[in-house]
């Protein structure tokens, strides 16, 4: 998943132009182009504002809604969802302090990887290593 293209999917998903999200995040409109066209890679911080702006969850912009399935499709799942509070909730903002230390290249390289580890997951559990 890219996670350009899938802003741009919510952004057209809810008609609203580069411009309406740059007045509610406070982002450029280049900026925001270069990430929707996979030219950056956006901090957690900035993935919030966008999640924001689109008036979505988070975990929204990760979530796979099905093989050739369309936003508009989509069925609304019940809020606050997972890392809204609690114990999910501290580990996000424990995530989310991380990555914001992080260079662009490196997150960059860490979304890599965990997309290719959850292509590998299918959905099964994985063998432990002992």
């Amino acid at each position: 998943m890219d996670i350009g293209s899938r802003l741009r999917e919510f952004r057209e998903f809810k008609k609203l132009s580069q411009g309406d999200i740059e007045k509610r995040t406070g982002l450029l409109r280049c900026y925001i182009s270069r990430v929707e066209n996979g030219h950056t890679v956006p901090a957690l911080e900035t993935l919030e504002k966008m999640a924001r702006a689109l008036e979505v969850q988070m975990y929204e912009l990760f979530y796979d809604f099905g093989e050739g399935s369309s936003l508009s499709g989509r069925t609304i799942v019940p809020k606050p969802g997972w890392g809204a509070n609690g114990k999910s909730a501290r580990y996000v903002t424990k995530l989310r302090r991380s990555l914001v230390k992080m260079n662009e290249s490196d997150r960059g390289l860490l979304l890599h990887f965990i997309k290719a580890m959850v292509k590998n997951h299918n959905g099964r559990p994985t063998k432990s290593t002992k």
